[in-house]
């Protein structure tokens, strides 16, 4: 009784933080000082006539009360009539819709690949502490963290594409090349290789140091040396014993990164051109299209939510402990 309580408690608080967003998405732009065509239209107002002025007034419903324009807002979302993208001359929820693909490819690709060889490395580098192998790793990916993701990005594209002609330079796919089935997944693969190459460089460290740490604080507990004494080969002890338990604390790391993956592919993607959400938000700011930025930004809060909420969900089937926490508060 007490779990389903708990997990009832949880979903209650992402409701919640749901509503709180909608509702600062709502607010925000209404809060601002000024003109609210300009937050509309952006620079663009001072172009329009008056009876166009009118038009944009009527079709927002700036004329009526903040409580009937925000009752508006609700059902729009609700039925996705999230107005029309005035830089892209499309509707809203379909230039976002058809972002969001990208954006989750390019993300969780570089979540999977980065966490792999980031688990890799750091139990290479923790199980060789303090020797040529740890150092040379541990220096190099500090050092590569380090650099700014639009220079690393830049370099790639000079390199593999302007001077090798290895990798297109910008886009998710050919534009004017009808691929279809394999050909049409080859292409996909070429224009995500660079980005992605790219995140994955800058990313690896996250989960390279918790690794190594972990593995470094394992090594010194009571039951490893335990093992030791019993004489149980040192390959069990070294993959049954400390790096099983490492993970437990990487994995927490791995789930938190869930949540903000999203973010991190705005610079990525306006840098390659992918056509992402991050592509579509900085388009967006640049012509002062300001409903897309709106709704774009919500469209990212919403997939950070929905992902914390998956991982609170997988986290208690990793540790067990977590369960038994709750239970026992």
């Amino acid at each position: 009784m007490r779990k389903l309580f708990n997990r009832n408690r949880k979903l209650y608080h992402y409701i919640i933080l749901i509503f709180l967003v909608i509702s600062f998405n709502f607010f925000l732009p209404r809060l601002l000082p000024g003109n609210p065509l300009v937050n509309i239209m952006g620079e663009d107002i001072s172009l329009l006539t008056m009876e166009e002025r009118e038009a944009v007034i009527e079709r927002y419903n700036l004329n009526d009360s903040i409580f009937k324009q925000y009752t508006t807002y609700l059902r729009n979302l609700v039925t996705l009539n999230w107005g029309t993208s005035y830089s892209k001359k499309q509707p809203i929820s379909s230039v976002l819709w058809a972002a969001a693909p990208w954006t989750l490819l390019l993300a969780f690709s570089n979540l999977v690949i980065s966490t792999l060889i980031g688990i890799y490395l750091g139990t290479k580098a923790g199980l060789k502490r303090r020797k040529k192998e740890d150092v040379y790793l541990l220096s190099g990916i500090s050092f590569i963290s380090s650099m700014p993701s639009f220079w690393l990005g830049m370099i790639f594209i000079s390199v593999f594409s302007v001077n090798l002609g290895w990798f297109p330079i910008y886009g998710g796919y050919s534009m004017w090349q009808n691929y279809t089935g394999i050909s049409k997944v080859i292409d996909v693969l070429r224009h995500l290789f660079l980005p992605l190459s790219t995140l994955v460089i800058l990313s690896i460290s996250n989960i390279f140091l918790p690794m190594r740490y972990a593995l470094i604080e394992v090594m010194g507990e009571d039951f490893v040396f335990m093992a030791k004494a019993k004489g149980i080969p040192q390959s069990i002890i070294r993959y049954k014993y400390i790096v099983r338990n490492a993970l437990l604390p990487v994995f927490t790391v791995f789930m938190l990164r869930v949540g903000y993956i999203f973010s991190g592919s705005v610079v990525i993607e306006t840098v390659f051109a992918y056509p992402g959400l991050g592509r579509i938000m900085y388009d967006a700011i640049s012509t002062r299209d300001y409903p897309l930025i709106q709704y774009s930004f919500l469209l990212i809060s919403l997939m950070v939510i929905l992902s914390n909420y998956i991982t609170d969900l997988l986290y208690p089937l990793i540790d067990p402990r977590v369960v038994n926490q709750h239970e026992n508060t």
